[in-house]
């Protein structure tokens, strides 16, 4: 059978758990808090606020935390536009080539592929897409 864009959401999603609670294990001190990127477009699309037919797309790092993580969440990016994330890292410091980068989708690509999510796949929609001029 194959699995959809909805399922491997999830897929991922359990397997973004998964990883963290190992990798705070391994750090060996109390984990209180996990800080993510979440951007405003993010909370714009994911959340409705007339019922689920406004809702545009679900997002992996929108709507909290599973209570099993006992973890307090931190975003402080929440309510800003990605222009305004790159003029505070340049306003910050931060090198050009930092502010400037093309985020990577967390599920982004995984949730294009309809059916099993293999290495194969992954990298097929990783490589950069042909321009029309290049074509």
């Amino acid at each position: 059978m194959l699995k959809t864009p909805k399922q491997n959401e999830k897929i991922i999603g359990a397997e973004f758990i998964s990883i963290f609670e190992r990798e705070a294990k391994a750090i060996g001190t109390d984990v209180k808090f996990l800080v993510q990127g979440t951007l405003y477009p993010d909370v714009i699309e994911s959340v409705s606020v007339n019922g689920p037919s406004v809702t545009i797309k679900s997002h992996h790092n929108v709507g909290g935390l599973p209570e099993k993580m006992h973890l307090k969440l931190i975003e402080p990016l929440r309510e800003i536009f990605k222009d305004e994330v790159r003029e505070l890292g340049a306003k910050l410091g931060l090198p050009e080539k930092m502010v400037q980068r093309q985020p990577f989708p967390g599920p982004g690509l995984a949730i294009r592929i309809i059916g099993e999510i293999t290495t194969e796949h992954v990298e097929l929609l990783q490589k950069p897409m042909l321009s029309s001029a290049k074509r």
